[in-house]
């Protein structure tokens, strides 16, 4: 299915709250039930909703970040955004900072049936995301 801009900039809003809330149906509520996830580039992927869902869930990841994602291009069915996300340490200070790209597919209902996401780590110091 090809989402609108407005669309999958609402997808891109929603992915950012469900990852802040580490709500088990917000999450759910993004992917397809076969939908396929893959981090970094394809080199570690998930399949099916809930083993989405229990991967999110099971990151160890502290929740001190800050992530901002937006559409860059929208080619048929292939949705791309770019954008950033910065890990902050306890004094609020950024620890780590990656620039990231998402390449998704939806279905009918708006839901991601394709991800892949490719990072990079920022060098040197960083500001703040605004």
């Amino acid at each position: 299915m090809h989402l609108t801009r407005d669309q999958f900039a609402a997808w891109l809003g929603r992915y950012v709250e469900a990852w802040r809330s580490a709500d088990a149906a917000a999450i759910g509520d993004l992917f397809s039930e076969e939908c396929s996830y893959s981090y970094r580039g394809g080199h570690a992927q998930v399949v099916g909703r809930e083993a989405i869902v229990k991967a999110w869930l099971d990151e160890e990841e502290s929740r001190s970040w800050e992530a901002a994602y937006e559409p860059l291009a929208i080619d048929d069915e292939v949705h791309v955004a770019i954008g950033s996300t910065r890990y902050l340490d306890e004094g609020g200070l950024t620890r780590d900072e990656y620039s990231n790209v998402f390449v998704c597919r939806f279905d009918e209902a708006g839901q991601c049936t394709e991800f892949s996401e490719w990072w990079m780590r920022a060098p040197g110091p960083v500001g703040r995301l605004d």
